[in-house]
């Protein structure tokens, strides 16, 4: 089986590496039709977070189930199949608090740029869509497999509600999904910080009422002028830098609420300032098996299609195209076909 490997900075290879097999008979395998590049994967791949050995790469899936462990009762051989970048059990008692991504039995789906999976805990992880999707539904069920999940996650954390006035900070494939995510909870005015055209105008197709190109403080005072000098009631932040985290706390207004599923790299929150701010924050990794079912019936039922956040398609076996169409800016996310 062929899958994709990160040996260092700026070097993924597709590599020959073992069939996965049923371990646990929770389990399951997929046969993947469908999987990409996260903005995430860019930390390694840019040697911000250290690769020490060569590892499989990859955390996102959608799939046809080939085969599965003698306890699952939830999915069977033959069906397409969305799941998440945490596989969880959905029965603990985090779980059954909506928050699956911290399950207390989760297990990190590592491996995913690759012709097949194991998946373990298929009954808790794995979703089965109505029918087989049409080709053109793949990427979007892709897109909800994370990116998707996260920016809906963003928003539902934010608290963002009809009428709510949201700013989203970073224009990748969550920041954008994000704005996606805010005009379907009902956003009133959507104000999207990107100062790049073509994810400007995607932002707009999305739902963007304003795009602030500016960034920093000269950002967070376009944000505050568009509010009457108040602030965004919600603010999404998607990116996971320092700056990222103080414009979004500064461009929400006293008694806001910031969602954040930007990975933090170096975030130094000042707890003087959130203080007075009377802000409220929640984030972390997006319990994407929460929203599953219902983000998978709005693919379906066309009333979103966040695979528009794909704008290069490569074969499995270009991946380190891929990371460095990604890495340069050429593409906002790049989905591989095994």
């Amino acid at each position: 089986m062929r899958g994709a490997v990160i040996h260092g900075p700026g070097d993924v290879r597709i590599e020959e590496r073992p069939e996965p097999g049923i371990v646990e008979a929770g389990d399951a395998v997929i046969r993947v039709v469908a999987t990409c590049v996260c903005g995430s994967d860019l930390w390694s791949y840019r040697g911000i977070d250290q690769v020490r050995r060569p590892r499989p790469m990859g955390h996102e899936y959608v799939g046809v189930v080939e085969e599965v462990g003698k306890q699952v009762a939830s999915v069977r051989p033959g069906q397409f199949v969305v799941g998440s970048f945490f596989a969880s059990d959905n029965t603990c008692p985090v779980c059954r608090a909506g928050y699956q991504s911290a399950c207390q039995n989760r297990v990190h789906m590592g491996e995913c740029q690759a012709e097949r999976i194991r998946v373990p805990m298929a009954d808790g992880t794995l979703v089965a869509t109505p029918e087989q999707p049409a080709a053109e539904l793949v990427p979007s069920l892709l897109a909800v497999s994370d990116v998707m999940g996260t920016g809906w996650y963003a928003a539902v954390a934010a608290e963002v509600r009809p009428g709510a006035t949201v700013a989203v900070v970073g224009d990748g494939a969550v920041g954008l999904c994000g704005v996606l995510a805010a005009r379907e909870l009902g956003a009133e005015r959507i104000i999207a910080m990107s100062r790049h055209e073509p994810r400007q105008r995607l932002a707009r197709e999305f739902g963007a009422t304003d795009v602030v190109a500016e960034r920093g403080d000269e950002g967070v005072a376009r944000v505050k002028e568009l509010t009457g000098g108040v602030g965004a009631d919600c603010v999404l932040e998607c990116v996971g830098t320092d700056e990222s985290m103080r414009q979004a706390l500064r461009s929400t207004r006293p008694g806001g609420n910031i969602g954040f599923v930007g990975l933090p790299h170096k975030v130094d929150i000042p707890g003087k300032e959130l203080f007075a701010s009377l802000i409220a924050l929640r984030g972390g990794p997006a319990p994407v098996r929460r929203f599953l079912p219902d983000l998978i019936t709005r693919v379906f039922d066309g009333r979103i299609d966040p695979g528009r956040v794909f704008d290069m398609t490569l074969p499995l076996a270009e991946v380190a195209e891929a990371y460095r169409a990604m890495d340069e800016r050429r593409a906002v996310k790049v989905l591989l076909q095994p």
